[in-house]
């Protein structure tokens, strides 16, 4: 049997559940990354996923599944990217084999693409203005509401750091 399967069985339940403990988000990511790339190796190689070797999946390979996925799939730079971390990851993992030390080299040298960052706006005073005055602040939900907005624009804070916020001395 080739150290593929075994090692990414390995990947999945030592390293993503048991050292990483992955949110199931992350872990279906990188199912899904690993579900595209073995098929996509086995249609190159013409082998069966199961007799897929970690030498199967050399630098040359994992970069034609990263331009199939972007010309042929669709997908944007930034899925690009993170199907390439999901891959590195598994190959940083796989260092476990030496003797297949050459070519998880080769893959972990492949670079990101770079992509062009969104511009962060900030909100003019007018914009600030209409969002406080859309809370209805008659009943609490829209005090509530308001303050959270007030909040959230005067720190910079995001959504979800803004509902993991706690008063330990309120309790």
């Amino acid at each position: 049997m080739s150290p593929l399967a075994p090692t990414l069985q390995a990947f999945f339940t030592q390293r993503l559940v048991g050292q990483r403990q992955a949110s199931p988000h992350t872990i279906a990511a990188y199912r899904d990354t690993f579900r595209l790339l073995l098929g996509f190796a086995s249609h190159k190689t013409g082998r069966s996923p199961a007799q897929l070797n970690l030498d199967d999946l050399d630098a040359p390979l994992i970069g034609a599944f990263l331009d199939n996925l972007e010309t042929q799939r669709g997908n944007a730079v930034s899925t690009r990217n993170v199907r390439l971390a999901a891959v590195h990851s598994l190959f940083r993992f796989a260092l476990l084999h030496p003797e297949h030390a050459a070519v998880i080299q080769r893959v972990l040298a492949i670079p990101p693409k770079r992509t062009d960052q969104a511009l962060v706006s900030f909100l003019t005073g007018p914009e600030i203005d209409a969002l406080l005055a859309s809370p209805d602040r008659t009943g609490w939900i829209g005090r509530r509401d308001c303050a959270l907005l007030a909040v959230a624009i005067q720190t910079g804070l995001r959504v979800s750091e803004l509902i993991g916020l706690s008063c330990k001395t309120c309790r």
